[in-house]
């Protein structure tokens, strides 16, 4: 639920951006989860081949259907961490 989280909050977000915003996860298990949510199709995952290659995750439409419950989500998340939503 976090990731999902922070990519309503913050749209279309690379790798390492994302992983900035996640805090102390590791490399190797956001890897997996975000592999495990594209898979169920509520993440998408772009690649650009740069160098060093860019990879940028987003939310899919079929991600909409959770809207209501990640932005009820927010609004506990803002009332416990004083209006900034956590990002841990």
């Amino acid at each position: 639920m976090n990731i999902l989280y922070v990519l309503h909050s913050n749209g279309p977000t690379r790798f390492g951006e994302l992983k900035r915003h996640l805090g102390s996860v590791s490399t190797k298990t956001l890897t997996e989860r975000l592999r495990t949510l594209e898979g169920e199709g509520l993440v998408s995952r772009h690649y650009e081949p740069t160098v060093p290659p860019q990879v940028t995750y987003s939310l899919t439409p079929k991600t909409g259907e959770l809207e209501v419950a990640i932005g009820e989500l927010q609004r506990v998340a803002d009332r416990w961490y004083g209006g900034s939503g956590s990002k841990s």
